[in-house]
């Protein structure tokens, strides 16, 4: 016997006021996708439609396409976030018809109104911004044609996400396939100012070679040209961590000395060695990312499609820091959870960030 669908109601949907700190940024949004709407009568916009994928992720209630379409029906919805009633067609059309690089603007928008969270002195005054730069996968189903991992049978999307560490929270990311290779699409992504913090996933010469900002050469043979500019070697002494059973991810074991490779030549090793330790954040945000969230529960099987959820996603990481002053956390993100379906009141959400605010 199938299960009856559970029917959102309206006392389950509260405190949308928190998303008017960013509908005047999403207003930005409204004409993307009319190019061909001469006639003038889309009735879902863009920007109602990202304020329904906040809406996603920010109640357990909403699991899917079709309980954002309920939600959609509920007038207070309708009212606070002025969206119109959608139906299951239009939201699916919207994964293909609105651009989702349009909300690139927008996340930067906020990461510009994001200070660092409290974090180590020694990381202050490096002559960069701290991007932490990893890709992590969503495996899908077959019927993601496009997104080949291992074979037919084995289908994946894969999320390169660039991390800002002193900050807390993710500012980009680039959706591919699952086989797509990392250090191609990381050469694609570069930004100046930026100093970037990478596994040995992304060893690479000319990916180097086109990071590197500064004047042991790396490369023997016929690799001994692709890296022109010398660079630091930095040994850290550490703990290794031994496998236990068969992983299934291959490579080497850790040792006992870790080696890492740095244009920095006038940063002290220990700072050298404490930034490669913050590296591990990017690992922390895509356990947030997948698990909390929720994002491994894909809206849309298409690659834009896909881009609109990671995208909105992102801007949630960025709105609980904004609201917080912290990054976004398991604990944090449940209270935010309860009070918007209305088992928390606004006093009791308040009291949680303030709390938050003291010990930071």
């Amino acid at each position: 016997m199938s299960h009856k669908r559970r029917q959102i109601k309206e006392d389950e949907v509260q405190g949308l006021k928190y998303f008017k700190a960013i509908s005047g940024m999403l207003e930005s949004l409204r004409q993307v996708g009319c190019e061909r709407d001469r006639a003038g009568n889309r009735i879902l916009h863009m920007d109602q439609y990202v304020s329904l994928l906040l809406l996603h992720l920010f109640n357990p209630i909403c699991t899917s396409l079709r309980s954002l379409q309920q939600a959609s029906e509920l007038k207070k919805v309708q009212r606070k976030l002025g969206v119109p009633r959608a139906s299951l067609g239009s939201l699916s059309e919207a994964a293909t018809v609105f651009d989702s690089e349009a909300m690139l603007q927008i996340i930067g928008q906020l990461g510009a109104q994001l200070k660092p969270i409290a974090t180590h002195g020694k990381l202050n005054d490096l002559p960069g911004i701290l991007t932490a730069v990893d890709g992590t996968l969503l495996k899908g189903l077959p019927k993601i044609a496009w997104a080949l991992w291992v074979d037919d049978k084995h289908r994946a999307v894969k999320n390169h996400v660039h991390f800002e560490i002193l900050k807390g929270v993710p500012v980009k990311a680039t959706v591919t396939a699952g086989n797509a290779n990392e250090k191609d699409v990381l050469a694609e992504t570069l930004e100046s100012g930026r100093i970037y913090v990478l596994d040995r996933g992304y060893a690479k010469y000319s990916l180097l070679q086109t990071i590197r900002d500064r004047v042991m050469h790396l490369g023997v043979g016929p690799k001994s040209h692709d890296l022109t500019a010398p660079v630091r070697v930095v040994e850290v002494t550490c703990t290794p961590h031994r496998k236990r059973g068969h992983t299934g991810r291959g490579g080497p074991e850790q040792s006992e000395t870790l080696a890492i490779a740095t244009d920095l030549m006038e940063v002290d090793a220990d700072v050298i060695a404490l930034i490669f330790q913050y590296r591990w954040t990017i690992e922390i945000f895509f356990r947030f990312y997948k698990h909390v969230l929720g994002c491994r529960h894909l809206l849309s099987y298409t690659s834009n499609g896909i881009e609109l959820q990671t995208y909105a996603a992102i801007i949630a990481c960025m709105l609980i820091a904004l609201w917080t002053g912290r990054k976004p956390t398991l604990r944090t993100y449940e209270m935010l959870c309860w009070y918007f379906t209305g088992m928390a009141d606004e006093e009791e959400l308040l009291a949680h960030i303030n709390r938050l605010q003291k010990t930071a």
